[in-house]
């Protein structure tokens, strides 16, 4: 195994275990997400990727997946953590905005978008992005933070003199705009996550 691979594995355990301290359990919530859509079949994009939790949820599941962000390093980590757990063939990794992604028109099967909604400045525009792509029938799976997964957040990053900064502060204003986009979706509810599953 590559001491690399192993160091980053090292800091991905020591960072599951403290958000689960502050009561969050990300292997727990990224299960539970795709416990509630399987099976999977055709294009599955997992946008706004980060550090890899939900590829590495789908990849170990057995799915071959592009995992999306915008940031190189967060991707590094997350290749890091796929290789360690021996998936990373399954993944292909892009670097791209979710405002402006790369699919052609009704292209992709399964959006996936988990954490990343309150971190985005203009979350309409995201949201049509993923409607542009979307295949009909296909599923888009925003998942984030609760009102109350935020507060447990910000304490956690406060306990390392660090601040989480938010653009929203739950998944309501999604939810309106799908409203008045008149989208169908069903929401979920875990330990301090909102999910919402939107049939295109």
């Amino acid at each position: 195994m590559d001491i690399k691979a192993e160091e980053n594995h090292k800091r991905y355990l020591e960072r599951l275990e403290k958000s689960r301290s502050f009561g969050y359990d990300h292997l727990k919530i990224r299960h539970g997400i795709l416990k509630e859509v399987l099976p999977l079949k055709g294009v599955i994009a997992d946008v706004g990727a980060g550090k890899g939790h939900m590829s590495l949820a789908l990849a170990s599941a057995g799915y071959n997946i592009d995992s999306i962000d915008i940031s190189s390093e967060e991707q590094e980590f997350a290749k890091l953590n796929l290789a360690y757990y021996r998936v990373i063939e399954r993944v292909k990794f892009h670097i791209a905005d979710a405002v402006n992604l790369f699919y052609k028109d009704n292209s992709v099967d399964y959006i996936f978008c988990v954490c990343v909604m309150h971190h985005i400045q203009n979350y309409k525009k995201v949201i049509n992005e993923f409607f542009r792509i979307i295949k009909p029938k296909g599923k888009i799976i925003i998942s984030d933070f609760s009102i109350k997964g935020l507060e447990l957040i910000a304490q956690m990053h406060q306990s390392e003199n660090r601040v989480h900064e938010t653009t929203i502060d739950s998944l309501k204003v999604v939810e309106d705009y799908l409203n008045e986009q008149n989208k169908q979706f069903k929401k979920l509810n875990q330990d301090h996550q909102d999910t919402l599953i939107i049939t295109s």
